[in-house]
């Protein structure tokens, strides 16, 4: 195990491999298209326009992914884990109820760019084939390279970013020697760390402000930086990105050193990118370049994954099948969210067909992001250190001015494409919100009743020889974590509608630990020999078989002479040694006499076809579907129905054959 909690925190050269395998690709891969967009898709190469827009690479990767989010950003960690729910976690617990709005559009607008990134950065790769033969089919190319990569994530990252770091190694050193064997050749460029070329740009250069929008797309992969902290660890995060933004920014200044070269002009389908590199090289360039943008699209689909697992943890999502390909829990893969993802790309490459199309979808919902993320992230910060409340906005003022900026350059690509990436974000945005509303709504009912309620009735129940035996066992899978109260949906099930008796009944808690391994249980008595809370302590890559465990639990409890393990149905005495067992497990649902108003019954409606997505209550507590009752309870969320009845008539004499009716209104 390349990365569990303790040697995340190390740096060695392992680690640091793993970070670069994960982290950095779709930052990385920016250099394939940023001066082709840049340069109006290699039309324009007036010396003010190159040299503004590398300027403007140069201070958007400075500011944006180094300071914010290389600097602030992965010092917000929560419990390890980097991104924009751990922000909102972070502020949740200040109680701070706005922050959920700014969480969920940020969510929102990087599971939009989950489906695009995949198919620029690798179709942009794979369209360089062109330069070599011209004919070669790109698009069944691309979707082949989509479907592998989506295909391999259930190996996990560790295993992917050992493959994948020493390529991305490779990647980042060519890139930097394509750099310097042009820089040479123009050292003028190194002039554009001066930050007046890029104010030139915005203000006297026709058309500069809307270049911003292309200039933004050199740091689209910033929140990944972020995002997949809890893959690597950030001080192996930081230290790669010491070496790699030099490695960028040396390539950027040798496409614009190449751009300004007398004479330079694209040929047929050349770009900028492709026009760097020496013909011997073209064929090692294409492989090199179309591996990294595989690996680019690696580190937005982890970063896809974190994004929804903290969602799941915080309610904000409908449980989903997790699964953990290494023993740290970091690394994580949902198979649902691969698949939609896949499913997301295919479409984009369907309706747009190529990178330099796909262009105007990309960067307007990441830079939505970003905004969002500065303004949790400050006032987080602010929240933590209140004697530098001035400070920070100051610090953020400008960062959210700069995102600003680049957020209104990029309207201008809402016609020509960004249509698609707004009604992505918006499609999810309102599905995560109205989730969230239906959840609210949930929580204005009474979840837990005291056990010490429970108790007499359960008493009761068991001394009543009028109602039948349901089972010997009665299994109560439990959301509460406490012995002294239980979840008030169970005690409906139990007693509100037909009483429930068993010979034991058992409410079962689970927790899922931080170890990989180990299943760790504890029995409290609730009533001796008649009801018992047990707690479930599994390692999170331990599968929850909760029939096999209660058996075992049981039989354990049998042997210290605790139980007597028997049936409580007499006939089968003698004949069946082992006793049967019955598993409740149960949804609520909102009765038929709530008064919801139009906004409450969508965010109903809504929450039912999302919780539909995902695990099955059976799966959810991981039992065997043949031994186990799904039963809906009724729950009052809002005002009640009131309706007045009027009584026509009513007569209780003996005279059976009468038989009376109302008056016939004339």
């Amino acid at each position: 195990n390349v990365m569990d909690d303790t040697t995340r925190k190390k740096v060695s050269a392992a680690t640091l491999l793993v970070a670069v395998g994960i982290v950095f690709g779709d930052i990385g891969t920016s250099p394939l298209y940023v001066f082709q967009a840049i340069t109006g898709n290699g039309k324009n190469f007036s010396p003010d326009l190159i040299m503004g827009g590398l300027s403007a690479v140069i201070w958007t990767l400075t500011l944006i992914a180094t300071v914010k989010y290389i600097y602030f950003a992965l010092n917000a960690d929560n419990k390890g884990e980097g991104g924009i729910f751990a922000l909102f976690a972070l502020l949740k617990s200040k109680r701070i109820k706005w922050v959920i709005i700014p969480a969920l559009i940020g969510c929102s607008t990087l599971l939009a760019d989950g489906f695009i990134t995949p198919a620029i950065s690798i179709s942009s790769a794979v369209e360089g084939i062109e330069n070599i033969f011209p004919d070669f089919p790109v698009i069944p190319a691309v979707v082949g390279i989509i479907v592998l990569l989506f295909a391999i994530q259930q190996f996990g990252t560790s295993a992917i970013g050992k493959a994948f770091g020493p390529v991305m190694v490779i990647w980042f050193l060519f890139l930097g020697y394509l750099g310097l064997i042009n820089i040479m050749k123009n050292p003028e460029v190194l002039k554009a760390f001066n930050p007046y070329y890029a104010y030139n740009l915005v203000v006297n250069v026709k058309g500069g402000f809307w270049v911003l929008g292309a200039v933004f797309l050199c740091t689209t992969g910033a929140e990944a930086l972020y995002s997949d902290l809890g893959h690597c660890g950030k001080n192996n995060i930081r230290i790669s990105w010491s070496f790699i933004s030099i490695l960028l920014l040396m390539n950027y200044l040798g496409q614009s050193a190449l751009c300004l070269s007398d004479g330079f002009a694209l040929q047929g389908k050349q770009t900028v990118f492709y026009s760097m590199v020496p013909e011997g090289m073209l064929p090692f360039a294409i492989i090199i370049a179309t591996t990294a943008a595989i690996i680019a699209s690696q580190a937005l689909i982890t970063g896809v994954f974190t994004l929804m697992n903290e969602a799941i943890k915080l309610n904000l999502w409908t449980n989903l099948k997790v699964k953990y390909p290494t023993d740290h829990k970091g690394q994580i893969y949902i198979p649902f969210i691969n698949w939609f993802l896949m499913v997301g790309c295919l479409l984009v490459i369907a309706i747009f067909k190529k990178s330099t199309a796909m262009e105007a979808t990309y960067g307007l919902a990441i830079t939505i992001d970003m905004v969002m993320t500065s303004i949790l992230l400050c006032f987080l910060l602010m929240i933590k250190s209140p004697k530098r409340k001035a400070l920070y906005l100051i610090i953020f003022g400008v960062f959210l001015c700069i995102e600003g900026i680049f957020l209104f350059s990029n309207i201008g690509k809402i016609a020509h494409g960004g249509w698609f990436t707004l009604i992505l974000a918006t499609t999810f945005f309102t599905m995560l919100f109205l989730y969230f509303k239906a959840r609210m709504l949930r929580k204005r009912i009474t979840e837990y009743v005291p056990m010490e309620k429970i108790i007499p009735m359960i008493n009761a129940i068991n001394a009543d020889d009028k109602i039948p035996f349901e089972a010997s066992n009665l299994v109560y899978p439990t959301r509460s974590d406490n012995p002294n109260k239980l979840d008030a949906t169970i005690f409906h099930s139990l007693f509100k509608k037909r009483p429930r008796k068993a010979g034991i009944i058992w409410f079962l808690h689970f927790d899922i630990l931080n170890e990989p391994w180990g299943v760790h249980y504890s029995v409290h008595q609730v009533i001796d020999k008649s009801c018992y809370y047990v707690g479930l302590h599994l390692g999170f890559k331990e599968e929850l078989r909760t029939e096999y465990v209660m058996r075992q639990i049981q039989l354990k409890m049998v042997e210290k002479g605790e139980l007597t393990g028997q049936s409580v149905f007499n006939s089968i005495k003698g004949y069946i040694t082992e006793p049967d067992f019955k598993f409740i497990v149960l949804n609520s649902r909102v009765a038929t006499n709530n008064l919801l108003t139009p906004s409450q019954i969508i965010a109903v409606k809504t929450y039912r076809f999302i919780k539909s997505t995902g695990l099955k209550p059976a799966e959810d507590f991981g039992l065997d579907k043949t031994n186990v009752v799904v039963e809906h309870i009724p729950i009052s969320v809002t005002k009640q129905y009131s309706q007045e009845l009027l009584e026509d008539w009513e007569d209780y004499s003996d005279d059976r054959t009468k038989i009376h009716l109302p008056p016939i209104k004339k």
